[in-house]
């Protein structure tokens, strides 16, 4: 880490009133995860007022190492083994949020988050199951099944930065807060859904609803023949013009809800459902070919829109300092 890196994490660490050496090699733990696991994500959080971005970290951190732990448990081993390992690992961890302490760094700085913002325990063991989830259930036949999934996977981790980004005034509509920012979660995942289609099905997932692919003519062998090949065809096309709309639904709804946070956090916001919303107009000018490489946004246009959100992110600050 370079000089002026290391100066610029230790004024966040102090600007959140982080102190303790231990806790503090837990936060940096969380932020490495973000930094190498989440680009657009980190980006966007390096909006936020210093004393908030560890935090947020924190959140990503211990949402990725859950992910990691079930997408690396051994696939030699069958599937309810590997499920009942990672349960004995969730409900270590919640036991852990009740103790209030735990070993573990990433799960160090979680607890310190959830105690610093008081996060509601529910939301971390609904994770916790949607992830497991991921060990057992490989398809998903209705969208209401697949939301289901994505409550815990998604829409509870919006709800969780709520208290972080703070609100905009005392008069905030909270179910109107709620429901925005449950609907950001979910089209961020949708996204990821989207991109993800090839490498899902790698792991022998598909998070498309089988519903959606019976309405264009589309069976999973057919998405299994398009990612051995590296094409696709007009049926598939359909089927993720169709996901992309609902995805960009969901979009138009949560950014109604940018101006109902505080004001310093905005921007983080608005960069996040700008450049993962890029994502779906990269699938398109991929003709819809998700199979033969990830879509991703060009690094100068990522680079612009942070950089223009960073202008405004400091003017509010200032603002309201």
């Amino acid at each position: 880490m370079g000089f002026l890196r290391t100066q610029a994490v230790r004024q966040e660490l102090a600007a959140a009133g982080i102190a303790d050496a231990t806790l503090q090699s837990a936060y940096l733990r969380a932020r490495r995860l973000n930094a190498e696991h989440g680009r657009t994500y980190y980006l966007a959080t390096l909006l936020l007022p210093p004393a908030k971005r560890p935090h947020v970290h924190a959140l990503y951190g211990f949402a990725r190492y859950a992910d990691d732990i079930v997408d690396e448990l051994d696939p030699t081993i069958d599937v309810e083994r590997r499920a009942d390992r990672f349960t004995r690992w969730s409900e270590a961890v919640l036991a852990d949020l009740d103790r209030g302490r735990s070993t573990d760094p990433v799960c160090q700085a979680l607890l310190h988050t959830i105690e610093t913002w008081q996060l509601p325990r529910s939301h971390f063991a609904d994770f916790l199951h949607s992830m497991r989830a991921d060990l057992v259930v490989s398809s998903y036949d209705r969208y209401a099944d697949l939301a289901g999934y994505m409550w815990g996977s998604a829409a509870v981790i919006g709800l969780q930065m709520l208290p972080i980004l703070g609100q905009a005034g005392p008069d905030v509509p909270q179910p109107e807060l709620r429901r925005r920012a449950i609907d950001l979660g979910l089209a961020f995942q949708l996204t990821n859904f989207i991109r993800d289609v090839g490498e899902d099905l790698d792991r022998g997932r598909i998070y498309l609803p089988l519903e959606s692919l019976r309405m264009f003519g589309v069976e999973p062998a057919q998405l299994a023949a398009a990612r051995a090949a590296g094409t696709v065809d007009e049926p598939i096309r359909r089927l993720l013009r169709f996901e992309i709309e609902r995805t960009r639904t969901l979009y138009r709804s949560a950014e109604q809800g940018i101006e109902l946070v505080h004001p310093t956090s905005r921007d983080c916001l608005r960069t996040a459902l700008t450049l993962y919303r890029d994502i779906l107009l990269q699938v398109e000018q991929a003709d819809y070919n998700v199979f033969a490489r990830r879509a991703s946004v060009p690094l100068r246009r990522r680079a612009r829109v942070a950089g223009l959100g960073l202008v405004r992110a400091r003017q509010a600050r200032t603002r309201y300092a």
